[in-house]
C-alpha cells in the first residue's frame, strides 16, 4: 500500500473529511477572519504581549487579563498552554494527546523564566496531564533543570499533581486502529542517506483503495464515529506531531516561555523532541527576547532552533529576520535538496524585548486552506498568518506508508 496525504485529502474514493476534521478547518477561517496582516513587521500595541501556536488562542484572553493584574509571565504562559493540555478533544498535548507506538502517552515540557533566569523540563511523562505546570515544578522545587520518565512522575505525585490515565476513549480507538493497519515506517529517516528507500508510487491504485477500505471497515468495527473515522484513518497513515509554544512580555519588561507536548503520534517509547530540550523547542533570555517551535523536532534540535533565533535578535537581526535565518539553516542541513525539503515543515513563533514579534514557518501550511497561525495578544486578540520561506503545503513524512508485509 502506498498513498501520500495529499492524495488521501483529495480523494473522491474517500468521500469528505471528518466533521472533526472540517471543523478544525473552520476554527481555522474563523480565527483569519480577524487577522490585520501576516507578521512581517509585527510590533505589540501595549506593553503586555502574548504570542503563541494557534490552538492557544482560546485562552489568552484569561492570560492577558492575568497579566494586566500584575501576574508573572511564566504563570501566564502556563495558563496559556494549560488550556489545551486539559482538553481532550485536542490529541496534540495532555489529556488525550496520541499515544507512542505501544498505545502509552508520553508528554515533554520546558519553561524558561527570564527574571530569574531560570529554566525547568521534563521528558517522556506519563500519567501526568499538566506537563507545563511540572517542568515549573521542576524549576522553582530543584536545583536540577530537566527530570524524565518515572522520576518525573514521582516528583510529580509528590508535589500534588494527580496520576491518570492520559489514554481517551478516542485516541485508544484511533491507536488500535494504527496498530490493525501493521505500518511500519520507523525508518529509515529524512537525513538517512538511504532515504529514497521510503519512496513508492503514489497513485491511488484498486489496490490502494481496497487498502484504505480495510481501515474504515475496522474503524467502524472499532466503534470510531462515522464523522471521525477519516480524520483517524489519517492520523494512522500520516502520524501528527502536536505541540503549542507561548511567549510573554508584561509591562516591566520582564519575559518567560514554555512549550509542552504529547510528542510525534506513534513514536518509539522514549523517543523525545524538541519540546523539552532547553535551546531547541523553547528558549527565553530576559535581556533579548524569547522564541519556541512546533513542527518537526529533530531538524530543530540539529539547529537549536529557540536559542539560534534569540542569539542572532542579539545581534541586531529583526524577529522575522532571525526566524527566516533559522529555517534556512535547516534547509542547509539538507543541502538545499527541495526533493527532502518538502517533507519538512517549522514554525517559530518569535517575541523580542521591545515587543517586535514575527511567526515564520517553512511552508505555507499543511494544507493549502489551512496555513500557519500565530496568536497574538496585546490589548488585542488576534490570529496572524506566518510568513513561510517557501509558498505553498509540506508534504508529510513518511511520504508514503509501508505495510508490514512490504521490504523496505
Amino acid at each position: 500500500m502506498s498513498v501520500t496525504r495529499r492524495e488521501f485529502v483529495s480523494t473522491a474514493a474517500l468521500g469528505l473529511m471528518s466533521t472533526t476534521a472540517a471543523s478544525a478547518m473552520a476554527a481555522d477561517g474563523a480565527l483569519l477572519k480577524g487577522q490585520t496582516s501576516s507578521t512581517q513587521v509585527g510590533k505589540a500595541a501595549s506593553a503586555n504581549i502574548i504570542v503563541c501556536a494557534g490552538n492557544g488562542y482560546a485562552y489568552l484572553e484569561r492570560a492577558h487579563h492575568y497579566l494586566l493584574q500584575g501576574g508573572d509571565t511564566l504563570d501566564a504562559a502556563i495558563e496559556v498552554v494549560r488550556g489545551p493540555e486539559d482538553d481532550p478533544e485536542d490529541d496534540s498535548v495532555g489529556l488525550g494527546g496520541l499515544p507512542n507506538e505501544e498505545g502509552v502517552v508520553e508528554l515533554d515540557a520546558s519553561c524558561m523564566h527570564g527574571p530569574t533566569r531560570r529554566a525547568g523540563a521534563v521528558g517522556g511523562v506519563r500519567n501526568i496531564r499538566n506537563v507545563a505546570a511540572l517542568a515549573r515544578e521542576v524549576m522553582n522545587h530543584t536545583g536540577h533543570v530537566m527530570l524524565i520518565g518515572e522520576g518525573a512522575e514521582r516528583f510529580a505525585v509528590a508535589r500534588g499533581f494527580k496520576r491518570e490515565n492520559l489514554l481517551t476513549d478516542e485516541t485508544r480507538k484511533v491507536w488500535l486502529l494504527w496498530k490493525e493497519s501493521h505500518a511500519d515506517w520507523w525508518g529509515p529517516g529524512l537525513a538517512d542517506p538511504s532515504w529514497r528507500k521510503r519512496l513508492r508510487a503514489s497513485s491511488l491504485d484498486a489496490a490502494q483503495s481496497e487498502q484504505l477500505s480495510r481501515l474504515v471497515a475496522i474503524a467502524e468495527g472499532l466503534q470510531i464515529a462515522p464523522e471521525r473515522r477519516m480524520a483517524a484513518i489519517e492520523k494512522v497513515l500520516f502520524p501528527p506531531t502536536g505541540t503549542i509554544h507561548c511567549s510573554v512580555l508584561n509591562q516591566k519588561g520582564e519575559m518567560s516561555g514554555v512549550t509542552t507536548t504529547s510528542g510525534l503520534a506513534w513514536k518509539l517509547p522514549g523517543r523525545l523532541g524538541d519540546s523539552p530540550i532547553i535551546g531547541a523547542g523553547c528558549y527565553t533570555d530576559q535581556d533579548v527576547g524569547s522564541a519556541g517551535a512546533t513542527g518537526s523536532g529533530e531538524e530543530n534540535i540539529k539547529v537549536n532552533g529557540a536559542h539560534t533565533i534569540v542569539e542572532l535578535m542579539r545581534k541586531g537581526a529583526s524577529p522575522m529576520e532571525a526566524g527566516m535565518e533559522t529555517l534556512k539553516r535547516i534547509v542547509r542541513n539538507y543541502n538545499g535538496d527541495m526533493d527532502r525539503i518538502r517533507y519538512l515543515d517549522m514554525t517559530y513563533y518569535i517575541l523580542r524585548k521591545d515587543g517586535a514579534y514575527a511567526g515564520v514557518s517553512m511552508w505555507t501550511g499543511y494544507e493549502p486552506n489551512r496555513p500557519h497561525l500565530i496568536a497574538v495578544h496585546d490589548g488585542k486578540l488576534r490570529a496572524e498568518k506566518t510568513v513561510s520561506l517557501f509558498e505553498g503545503v509540506s508534504e508529510e513524512w513518511p511520504p508514503v506508508v509501508a505495510t508490514s508485509k512490504q521490504q523496505i
